[in-house]
């Protein structure tokens, strides 16, 4: 029979990741996470044996790090031990002015893979539940990382689609594009902070040729949103972080751009130290 640390042992480097977002410091998460291990070594019994050992290991610490007065409140990252200090990440620094449980459930999903099902499986939360987590996670961040967005879209349903999508979280559409030529144009125009990009466009022309010459130029985050993700996905070149097939959920583009932003903020702050 497996052992409890032979099971855990190889999650613990991931928690420690997510225990180092949530507090903002290493050294910190560390400590809630050596107390949910002699949680553990005093009660086996606390450790859900009816769920894959990942998932069951986060639930454990996040019932204890929940059950902290102090960690239920916004503003509070490292509040607990009062060791917050200015070598924090910017982007750590952010997410201390989300609420906590949208804070965890947009981690547990961007930064730890958790599919939204795992994740709100993690949190004992039901799938409708943890939807509303993740918005209310993606209109926080946009307060912290309000930009403005173009799209790349030829079809001007979904364009204006999208384009609710983008405001309802806080951000400003600067401008439609329908070819590839007119996405250049306009990204030079505008500069924005965020591209949404299909790859078939109204001329025949290509969004990734379009994106691939907008990042010729410049560093931002590009979301592709296809109906073609084996045009993307070829193993060829360069391929993107983020990818939404089509027909997509709102509820998907609104976490994937809380994503790409969250992740540009942290990649700019760490080319600044």
């Amino acid at each position: 029979m497996t052992s409890l640390a032979q099971t855990i042992l190889p999650h613990l480097p991931y928690l420690r990741r997510f225990a180092r977002s949530l507090t903002g410091r290493q050294d910190s998460g560390d400590a809630y996470v050596a107390s949910v291990l002699e949680t553990l070594i005093a009660d086996r019994s606390a450790f859900p044996s009816k769920m894959p050992p990942r998932s069951a290991l986060y639930r454990v610490f996040l019932k204890s790090w929940n059950s902290v007065a102090v960690n239920k409140r916004a503003g509070t990252i490292d509040s607990a031990d009062n060791v917050m200090n200015d070598r924090a990440d910017a982007a750590d620094n952010s997410l201390d002015a989300i609420t906590p449980l949208p804070r965890q459930a947009f981690l547990l999903v961007a930064m730890e893979g958790f599919t939204p099902g795992e994740a709100a499986n993690v949190l004992d939360i039901s799938p409708a539940e943890f939807e509303v987590l993740l918005d209310t996670a993606a209109r926080e961040i946009a307060q912290q990382v309000a930009t403005d967005v173009m799209i790349i879209e030829d079809e001007p349903l979904i364009a204006l689609d999208l384009e609710g999508v983008v405001k309802s979280i806080g951000h400003t559409v600067k401008r439609v594009a329908r070819t590839k030529q007119e996405a250049v144009d306009a990204f030079r125009a505008t500069r924005p902070g965020l591209v949404l990009a299909d790859i078939q466009l109204a001329d025949g022309s290509s969004g990734l040729d379009a994106v691939n010459e907008i990042l010729g130029e410049a560093e931002v985050p590009v979301i592709f949103i296809t109906a073609y993700p084996e045009q993307v996905l070829t193993g060829l070149r360069p391929e993107p972080t983020f990818l939404i097939p089509k027909p997509f959920k709102h509820e998907t583009v609104k976490a994937v751009i809380s994503q790409a932003l969250f992740f540009d903020m942290k990649a700019k702050n760490r080319n600044k130290s």
